[in-house]
């Protein structure tokens, strides 16, 4: 019998992309094969859900999943926080131990950074969070009349529809019952979703306005002043609030901003249609990384794209352990729903890699695809653990 060589693949991060390449690699490889999963939490977030967490539909419990469970399915699971990476010895230090590897695949994410934005963490709600969730709902229920604002500190953030689905769920709390809370919506971005297109960045400007949502484009935020309760901006006047939802400031995780995978732009440089780095072995995916699209803009931070990646990652790492010519490329397809809180949502899909810029069609908001959403998520908690 022909003796195997065996490999082991580590996995950066637990996220969306992680969680995938993890899984699919499991069941594409025979079992002598080390895959390991590496992450600084001992649970899974399921993000998309933290939106029905501030709307009270679920609870930090039912949208997290213990990354313990893997170990069930024949996947190592390493909690501990990764300190530096030496790509030439292929070798990787930990909290715990140094660990070895064949294939290493950063899915690390963003970072967010409250603490970039001076006053955030005093003053706003972190969306992002469940703990900055919890705390936004009960604010929110307290919160009478006055000025909620919803503030976007900076680009790029992950999950370009979320401060939008937020601001459209929560006028459909406020026409619930009658308050009067004026809510703002403040971003640096010129539109909404704008690597999507003028199309569907119009939709979602039209979505705000029918619900009396002020929105507030091309307001860069530089502190908030808790004494004035006030938003202190670049190049225009302060803004006062009553209460603040934000996206705090998105940054490259610590470990990888003097590593030598980092382009230009900050972010992890990648092969577009193959994930693979400038290092023999070494793949990255998701929001760690920065993809320039033919509009000069780069491809959105955001799950669905992390999905798809995983995808590829796995199947062409699959295929070099299994001695096959890997031929699954990443093609720039994605799509979102976007909820609006009153048992609708609607769905925007595309390929954002065609050119000369991304097509991306939106779907008119109805019941079908809130309970798209609804069935994802309980499909996505099940089958991945």
């Amino acid at each position: 019998k022909e003796e195997i060589m065996v490999q082991k693949t580590v996995v950066l991060g637990g996220g969306i992309g992680g969680l995938v390449v993890a899984n699919q690699l499991r069941k594409a490889l025979s079992e002598e094969h080390e895959i390991v999963l590496v992450d600084q939490r001992q649970q899974h977030l399921f993000y998309p859900s933290l939106l029905w967490m501030l709307m009270g539909w679920r609870t930090g419990i039912q949208i997290q999943k213990s990354f313990a469970l893997l170990e069930n399915k024949g996947i190592q699971f390493l909690n501990a926080t990764i300190e530096s990476l030496d790509f030439d010895q292929r070798l990787l230090r930990t909290s715990t131990q140094e660990l070895t590897y064949d294939f290493l695949v950063i899915a690390l994410g963003a970072d967010t950074c409250p603490e970039k934005l001076p006053g955030f963490s005093e003053e706003a709600h972190d969306l992002y969070s469940v703990s900055g969730v919890e705390e936004m709902r009960r604010a929110t229920q307290e919160l009478e009349k006055g000025r909620l604002v919803l503030l976007v500190s900076s680009i790029p953030f992950k999950c370009p529809a979320a401060p939008y689905e937020a601001a459209l769920m929560l006028s459909a709390l406020r026409a619930d019952d009658q308050r009067s809370v004026e809510i703002e919506l403040v971003t640096p971005e010129p539109m909404p979703m704008g690597v999507a297109g003028p199309e569907v960045g119009a939709m979602v400007v039209s979505l705000l306005e029918e619900r009396g949502i002020r929105f507030t484009p091309l307001q860069q935020a530089t502190r908030i002043d808790p004494e004035k309760k006030e938003i202190i901006f670049a190049d225009n006047p302060p803004l006062s609030y009553d209460l603040i939802g934000g996206i705090p400031p998105h940054e490259l995780p610590g470990v990888l901003k003097e590593a030598s995978i980092v382009g230009e732009s900050g972010w992890v440089k990648v092969d577009p249609s193959t994930m693979e780095t400038e290092f023999e072995g070494v793949y990255a995916l998701g929001d760690a990384t920065a993809i320039p699209l033919p509009v000069g803009k780069p491809l959105p931070k955001a799950g669905i794209f992390a999905h798809h990646q995983a995808d590829v990652v796995s199947h062409r790492i699959a295929c070099k352990i299994n001695g096959i010519t890997p031929e699954m490329k990443f093609d720039g397809s994605g799509s979102c729903f976007i909820e609006l809180g009153d048992g609708r949502a609607g769905y925007a899909s595309g390929n954002f890699y065609a050119e000369p810029k991304p097509v991306v069609n939106m779907k008119k908001p109805s019941v079908i695809w809130h309970w798209g959403k609804a069935l994802f998520e309980k499909w996505w908690l099940w089958h991945w653990f």
